[in-house]
C-alpha cells in the first residue's frame, strides 16, 4: 500500500495548474442496484492505506463509526463508509484509508483501493440534481474515465460533520459583531456543510456576503461586479472587500481562482482568504505562492472571525 502513496510529497506541484490527484476506492457491489461504484478522494488528504487493523469499539457512537484503532500510539475514529452510505453489500470492507482534515485524522473503512487517478479540475463537474437527491447531497463532485466508469468525490465534510464533534456550532454562537459595518464578502466553497456554517459565520459578525459552489462560477461572477463596478464608474473594492475561497473545488479550484484574482488590475487591494481542510504548511505555503493573503483552517469560526476583523479594518 506504500508504493501507491510515496511519491505524495511530490504532487505538491500540483498547486496552480488545476490539476487533482485522486485516490480511487470502491465500497462494493450494491446489492440493490447490482452496480459497484466508484468514488475519490484527494491524495493530499490521504495519509496511508492499510489493511484494518484490530478495532476497539465504543459505546454510543453513529452507526456508521466503528470504533477506534491506535495508530502509533494515537487513538483514531475509524467510520466505516459502506454503512455510511448505506450500500448493501456482501463484502465486509477490507482497507482502511488513513485521512486528515484540518489536524484531525479519521480512517475510511472501504472495500478495496483503484489507483490514482492525475486529472484537471475542468473535468471534474458538478453533480447533476439527480444525483445530489439520490446521494443525499454527500457528492460534491463526478467525472467519467475513459472506460465508462463514473468517479463520485465525496463530501467529507459532511460526513465528518454527521459521524463526529468536527465542527462545533456552540464556538459560532459566542461570536460577536464584527465593529466594522457595511462589508461584504465573497466566497467559494463546493461542499454544502462549509458553506452553511460559512454563512452562519459571516451572520453571526454581521457581514454581507455572496457566495458561489466553484470555482469556475466565482470567477465568472467576480468578473461580472467587476463589469458592474465599471459600469457605474466604481471601483469593485466598492462592492467586495473581500474573497474567501475553499481549494479542492470542480471546474476550477482555488489556487487557479487566487491566481486569475490577482492577475487582474481590477481586484487590485482585495485580499483572498483561502480556508480549507487542508491544513498542513505545505498547502498553506501553496495558497501563498499564487497570492493568497492569508490561510484560515475550516471550521474554526474564531480564528475566521479574527482574520476577517483585521483584513476587513485595513
Amino acid at each position: 500500500m506504500s508504493e501507491l502513496l510515496k511519491r505524495i510529497d511530490a504532487r505538491t506541484k500540483l498547486a496552480g495548474s488545476n490539476k487533482l490527484e485522486m485516490l480511487l476506492f470502491s465500497l462494493g457491489l450494491d446489492q440493490r442496484t447490482g452496480r459497484r461504484e466508484t468514488f475519490g478522494i484527494n491524495v493530499f488528504k490521504v495519509r496511508e492505506v492499510m489493511r484494518i487493523p484490530e478495532i476497539t469499539r465504543a459505546p454510543e457512537m453513529p452507526p456508521s463509526v466503528e470504533g477506534m484503532v491506535s495508530l502509533r500510539g494515537v487513538l483514531v475514529p475509524v467510520v466505516d463508509l459502506i454503512k455510511y452510505v448505506g450500500i448493501q453489500s456482501d463484502t465486509p470492507p477490507q482497507i482502511m484509508i488513513v485521512t486528515e482534515y484540518n489536524g484531525h485524522t479519521q480512517g475510511f473503512l472501504v472495500e478495496s483501493v483503484d489507483t490514482i487517478l492525475r486529472i484537471d479540475w475542468s473535468e471534474m463537474k458538478v453533480p447533476p440534481d439527480m444525483l445530489t437527491a439520490q446521494m443525499g447531497g454527500l457528492i460534491t463532485a463526478v467525472t467519467e474515465l475513459k472506460d465508462g466508469r463514473i468517479v463520485m468525490m465525496m463530501d467529507v465534510e459532511k460526513i465528518l460533520a454527521e459521524t463526529s464533534n468536527y465542527m462545533d456550532e456552540s464556538s459560532i454562537a459566542s461570536l460577536k459583531p464584527l465593529p466594522v459595518t457595511g462589508k461584504t464578502v465573497f466566497f467559494a466553497d463546493d461542499s454544502a456543510v462549509a458553506r452553511k456554517q460559512i454563512e452562519k459565520t459571516l451572520n453571526a459578525l454581521n457581514i454581507n456576503y455572496m457566495y458561489a459552489t466553484n470555482g469556475k462560477e466565482a470567477w465568472e461572477e467576480l468578473q461580472k461586479i467587476a463589469n458592474r463596478a465599471e459600469s457605474l464608474g466604481q471601483k469593485v473594492t466598492d462592492m467586495v472587500q473581500l474573497v474567501l475561497t475553499d481549494v479542492e473545488m470542480p471546474e476550477m479550484d482555488g489556487y487557479v481562482l487566487t491566481r486569475n484574482i490577482k492577475s487582474d488590475p481590477r481586484f487590485a487591494g482585495i485580499p483572498v482568504l483561502m480556508h480549507s481542510s487542508l491544513s498542513s504548511d505545505a498547502n498553506q505555503q501553496l495558497g501563498r505562492s499564487v497570492g493568497v493573503d492569508e490561510y484560515v483552517p475550516k471550521f474554526e469560526p474564531h480564528k475566521l472571525a479574527e482574520v476577517l476583523s483585521r483584513l476587513l479594518s485595513k
